[in-house]
């Protein structure tokens, strides 16, 4: 049933039963729209995003993120080893850890492991498949929170998150991410959708790809981090001219400058562009086998692993176990501050 809350121009947010989980808790979809044509639909379960509808010609809209119709869908997607966290908040550490250890203050901090001997976004549960509290809609903005309680996958300090998604008139979604922690601790999150311009039913292997970066970090058979970077000129990742996207990535892209494009998109077949802006060190790019067929997804499409691509933006992999890295540690007190924009515009 509608809801209004200091609506413009008589545009509302949408609110919906989306299911329930275990323990009883009711999951609910919230619907957010713009003068301009633009429709978010978000799940407080991991604080998801389940649909970014963007205008096209002649009234036309296109899905531009892959997602789920159903709650135990969402929640079935995570019983594969390599589960997608399609459209998810991830935390309290997005990207891997090694050996799921960590030295902060002078103490060995053990993680738990869910990615052989490693820890890989945030552990066995994390943000990805958290209730999340709505504090705060409106037509054109949702605010949720999550309290990552002491010890929860191990890490240290009570955490507590809140996430912003916000659509302008200028074709914009905005993701603001903000924490605050009673001890020290790390913390590294990402919002991880897998974006297809042309149709979450298509493949991305007919659109551009640009990323503005000279590195990316070196890294082992298991992907973790050496501490080394790489050199881009003459790589096959060198995506400084746009050029094909990718049929398999899974590399961090150094960023050197956040009032700089991080990197961007292109769709000949719908005449869009998505570009990315971050205040984050780096760009995580993610194409894959994470999306595999035997997982049902909206519009009863089977998705795959060139259904999407992801463009995580984060912090380092295993920063807490490289100096040189940028810091990954959140002080008491401290606020850690996470902002990206995706820009979208016709060409």
């Amino acid at each position: 049933m509608p809801k209004t809350s200091n609506s413009q121009n008589n545009l509302a947010f949408i609110k919906k039963s989306f299911g329930f989980l275990s323990n009883g808790k009711e999951v609910f979809c919230y619907t957010l729209t713009t003068l301009n044509g633009m429709e978010l639909e978000v799940i407080n379960y991991g604080a998801s995003i389940v649909s970014l509808k963007i205008p096209l010609e002649k009234g036309n809209k296109v899905d531009v993120v892959l997602g789920f119709e159903s709650l135990e869908d969402y929640i079935a997607s995570f019983s594969p080893n390599n589960a997608p966290y399609i459209g998810a908040i991830v935390g309290r550490y997005a990207g891997r850890i090694n050996q799921a250890q960590f030295n902060l203050n002078n103490q060995t901090i053990l993680l738990t492991k869910n990615h052989n001997q490693h820890q890989i976004h945030g552990g066995h549960e994390g943000f990805s498949k958290a209730f999340w509290d709505v504090v705060k809609v409106d037509f054109n903005s949702i605010t949720l929170e999550y309290c990552s309680k002491n010890g929860e996958e191990n890490f240290p300090g009570e955490l507590i998150t809140q996430v912003t998604y916000s659509l302008t008139e200028d074709m914009e979604l905005i993701v603001s991410m903000n924490s605050k922690c009673i001890q020290d601790t790390i913390i590294n999150l990402t919002q991880h959708s897998y974006f297809n311009l042309d149709g979450h039913s298509e493949t991305i292997v007919n659109q551009e790809l640009f990323v503005n970066s000279k590195e990316i970090l070196e890294t082992t058979s298991e992907n973790i981090p050496t501490g080394k970077f790489i050199d881009l000129i003459g790589h096959d990742f060198d995506f400084s001219i746009p050029k094909k996207c990718p049929t398999s990535i899974d590399n961090t892209f150094v960023l050197t400058n956040e009032n700089e494009i991080a990197a961007a998109v292109f769709s000949k077949k719908n005449k869009l562009k998505m570009s990315v802006f971050t205040n984050q060190p780096s760009v995580h790019i993610y194409v894959g086998g994470a999306c595999s067929n035997n997982i049902k997804c909206k519009q009863n499409i089977n998705y795959h692993s060139l259904s999407g691509i992801c463009f995580e933006t984060q912090n380092f992999p295993d920063a807490p176990n490289h100096e040189h890295f940028p810091s990954a540690v959140l002080k008491k007190g401290e606020e850690y501050i996470h902002k990206t924009l995706f820009k979208f515009e016709k060409l």
